[in-house]
């Protein structure tokens, strides 16, 4: 009878907080279809769409993943003996998640034949921004990418999405092509 007395106390415990449910859809790519000096092959289940930021300058777009509350955004820049001062800038911008961040990867980008080269930094940790790169050729054209989520950043209820959509910005700089 004393088991049964202790055994039955009225402490409640709640259930730990679930984590977000992504049904993702197959890998399909359609080309960009602009007049913008680059060109590359994002998901179809994405939207381009201008930048209309009022600091946005021209040749500046994002894709919209509505469905996933995500977003690449991609900023681009004329190169005009400059090209040093948007690699730093570039580097800055994706180590002022440090902070946060338990690690910075980085993974050259290196296509002779297409002319574009440039960094992807895969940063580790609850920062804002999971994935960012940028692409160069050196002498005319400069793209900077980064993937951003409209949530409260968890490293791992976000995790499956970042690998997914990191699938997809690896596609994007492997077609990526200047005009």
């Amino acid at each position: 009878m004393l088991a049964l007395l202790c055994g039955c106390n009225n402490n409640y415990v709640p259930k730990p907080r679930g984590y977000f449910r992504f049904d993702f859809p197959q890998k399909q790519y359609v080309a960009l279809a602009n007049n913008f000096p680059y060109t590359f092959e994002y998901p179809a289940y994405g939207i381009s769409v201008k930048d209309t930021d009022k600091n946005a300058e021209p040749y500046w777009m994002n894709i919209e993943f509505k469905h996933f509350r995500a977003k690449i955004h991609l900023s681009y820049k004329s190169v005009n003996k400059n090209v040093s001062t948007f690699i730093e800038d570039a580097h800055s911008l994706a180590y002022k998640h440090s902070v946060k961040a338990d690690a910075i990867e980085t993974k050259l980008i290196a296509d002779k034949e297409r002319n574009v080269y440039g960094l992807l930094y895969e940063i580790e940790g609850n920062a804002a921004c999971s994935v960012q790169f940028y692409a160069t050729d050196s002498v005319r054209h400069f793209l900077r990418g980064a993937l951003y989520f409209d949530c409260s950043t968890n490293k791992d209820s976000l995790e499956p999405a970042i690998q997914f959509f990191q699938q997809d910005i690896d596609h994007l700089i492997k077609t990526l092509h200047w005009k």
